[in-house]
């Protein structure tokens, strides 16, 4: 699977399909080449570009932040706030909400991604476009390490929390972050950096690496919480300011 959450790379190929750079049938397959059975992505994908919208942004909400998503109704909040992610337009008031599952028998698993539809609120794009890469890289790298500092002390943990960085750097190079040609390299780095940040912090999460002390895990969970939360913020506005690009707004 991607480092990048589906409703990422959805954004970008989708904005870069708006663009003229592919058609809008081959988004699902250019951005979900990881999951076998995608529905209700297309056809809605086909209307937005109809309607006139050049851009599809994405939230990354978490539980107990909805801000940066755009309003709606509770059907939409709930299902954004399970998912942890949407994609959407600014102009007309519309998002898809994935819903990603397994399916088939044990042993012989795939998985599909069905996109469903809700209303939302136009989103003013002045305020889309008020976001600053330049700063949220030097926000992310500043947070980052303060957060790693954190993590390094926290005793008796499996792995120390100075390793965080190192372990982002590296990744930085080594995984599929499945971008569409014509992304800036400043906004790219963010990326990548920040969807890091986000997938480390699931990683730090597992249950297999708690320790016997209860509140040494507690307390690298809600660290690791945060650096997901941070990760998230920063991806999702590198990533709308990346589609900003793609579709020629800046």
């Amino acid at each position: 699977m991607s480092v990048l959450p589906a409703s990422v790379r959805v954004a970008l190929w989708a904005t870069a399909a708006f663009a003229g750079h592919l058609p809008v049938e081959k988004v699902a397959a250019r951005a979900l080449p990881d999951i076998d059975h995608v529905d209700g992505l297309t056809d809605t994908l086909g209307t937005w570009r109809d309607l006139g919208e050049q851009v599809v942004l994405v939230a990354l909400p978490r539980p107990g932040d909805i801000s940066a998503m755009p309003r709606g109704g509770p059907d939409l909040v709930a299902a954004a706030v399970t998912a942890e992610e949407l994609v959407y337009v600014p102009g007309i008031g519309a998002a898809l909400v994935p819903e990603i599952t397994a399916y088939g028998p044990e042993g012989d698993q795939g998985w599909q991604a069905v996109w469903r539809g809700h209303v939302t609120e136009p989103v003013p794009v002045h305020r889309v476009q008020a976001v600053s890469l330049p700063e949220v890289e030097l926000g992310l790298r500043r947070d980052l390490a303060a957060l790693t500092q954190e993590l390094a002390a926290v005793p008796d943990q499996p792995w120390a929390g100075a390793e965080l960085e190192s372990l982002v750097r590296r990744d930085l190079g080594s995984s599929d972050w499945g971008l569409p040609h014509g992304v800036p390299q400043r906004a790219e780095r963010v990326v990548r950096l920040a969807g890091s940040m986000l997938a480390l912090a699931d990683v730090g999460r597992d249950s297999r690496l708690q320790t016997v002390a209860s509140s040494t895990t507690v307390h690298r969970e809600r660290i690791l919480a945060r650096v997901a939360d941070r990760g998230a913020s920063a991806l999702a506005e590198a990533a709308n300011v990346t589609a900003m690009h793609l579709a020629g707004w800046r």
